[in-house]
């Protein structure tokens, strides 16, 4: 097996389980690619990311850190594979 044929295997997996939020994220991602946009090159993107980034450095958003981002990601994890 190629491992382009592996990953199609594993991100099917991935999206015959996936619930409504993450396929929206996953359509969203596939749609840009699709139309060839580079987001570098997003103004609106670019100038959200500047905002929060600013926010950040101003102390006006506090952020999180690696091992609570984490903690919060297994957390949604074990929610989700508890129903």
């Amino acid at each position: 097996m190629t491992t382009t044929e592996a990953l199609w295997k594993q991100v099917k997996k991935q999206i015959d389980k996936a619930d409504e939020n993450s396929l929206r994220r996953v359509n969203a991602i596939l749609e840009i690619d699709q139309q060839n946009n580079e987001w570098w090159n997003d103004k609106v993107f670019i100038k959200e990311l500047d905002r929060r980034h600013e926010a950040l450095e101003s102390g006006e958003d506090k952020g999180v850190t690696i091992d609570q981002f984490k903690a919060s990601l297994e957390k949604h994890k074990n929610k989700k594979h508890a129903k």
